[in-house]
């Protein structure tokens, strides 16, 4: 069986929103919006088959934006994939799906649609867009009912830790399929997460507690953050197994591994959540990037404090997190609470 090869492909900039934690628009609130035209989007997902062809890997897209749907060849796109018969999800907004739209999606293929919770409403709608926290929670349904599995996710800082708990409650009772969070990357408007690590520790405890509560119920909880590894380790219940070897990755970050970001200009990231430009999709084939560029972020030794941890072939954090701090991929990941 190929190993997946995930491509989080942002084909339009368009967007609803104007998120206060947003990546694209954060930077430069003045940015041109971009979005790809239909022939540019052949030619990616042509380049992207024959990187994963060279490397015996399965191509996935992970479809996103702003809002993928604003893209007026989106549905062209869609064609193309099922022609080719690849993989895909949404990450997106609720504004423009309904029954109609959630059913045509899943005639092509679609497997999952992700949309965001980002705090209790008044938190959800201050970060996002007013009416954005309730309108989140109808569209659960629609999704659901045309059969694609319907994904929440929550960024977290310290404008809503405290509020995750709360935001469990609310898509367990939404019966939404899958939730999970991950955490703020620093931006040019905010330098870091504020969170302290043993501050963060204590939430994952409580999500931690959470989850037992709803076991069996239908929301999966997906471990998304790396730092649950440390944390599961550390109560027993993640071992490092007798046959590891030193030396070899197993799990965690997916930078250098099995994941690439393509922008809506073409520009090629190591990952989306910081900026490693390391190539143009539209000017360099990705197997020529994959082997030279992405090569440095795959020097394990250089991880500060990972390198000297046991669980380095599983864990390392969230490099894009530290890289937001420091400008240093390889830093110690600022939540982590480990003393090594």
């Amino acid at each position: 069986m190929k190993q997946i090869f995930s491509f989080q492909w942002h084909i339009t900039d368009e967007c609803d929103q104007r998120c206060k934690h947003c990546y694209i628009f954060s930077e430069n609130v003045t940015k041109p919006i971009a979005s790809m035209q239909l022939e540019q989007m052949k030619k990616v997902v042509d380049n992207c088959i024959e990187f994963c062809s060279k490397f015996n890997r399965q191509p996935r897209f992970v479809l996103t934006g702003g809002d993928p749907i604003l893209n007026k060849d989106f549905w062209n796109l869609l064609e193309i994939l099922k022609k080719h018969n690849i993989e895909f999800s949404i990450l997106g907004n609720p504004f423009h799906i309904d029954t109609k739209v959630c059913k045509k999606l899943k005639s092509y293929g679609c497997e999952s649609y992700q949309m965001s919770i980002d705090g209790m409403k008044q938190t959800h709608d201050w970060f996002r867009k007013p009416g954005s926290f309730d309108i989140t929670l109808e569209k659960i349904k629609c999704i659901k009912d045309a059969g694609i599995e319907s994904v929440i996710m929550t960024t977290v800082s310290d404008k809503n830790v405290k509020e995750v708990p709360d935001i469990i409650d609310t898509v367990v009772e939404h019966e939404v399929d899958i939730f999970g969070f991950a955490r703020y990357c620093p931006t040019s408007l905010q330098k870091d997460t504020n969170i302290k690590p043993l501050e963060y520790k204590e939430l994952l405890d409580k999500c931690y507690n959470k989850y037992q509560q709803y076991k069996g119920r239908n929301t999966y909880f997906a471990y998304k953050d790396h730092l649950w590894t440390l944390y599961l380790y550390e109560k027993g219940l993640f071992k490092i197994p007798e046959w590891a070897e030193k030396g070899i990755i197993y799990d965690g970050c997916n930078c250098g591994n099995a994941h690439m970001t393509i922008c809506s200009n073409g520009d090629l990231l190591a990952c989306r959540r910081f900026d490693g430009k390391v190539g143009n999709v539209f000017e360099n084939k990705i197997s020529d990037v994959w082997l030279n560029e992405m090569e440095q972020y795959r020097d394990y030794d250089k991880f500060e404090k990972c390198s000297k941890c046991e669980l380095l072939g599983f864990c390392r954090g969230c490099p894009a997190v530290a890289h937001g701090k420091t400008h240093n991929f390889y830093a110690a990941d600022p939540q982590c609470w480990k003393e090594i």
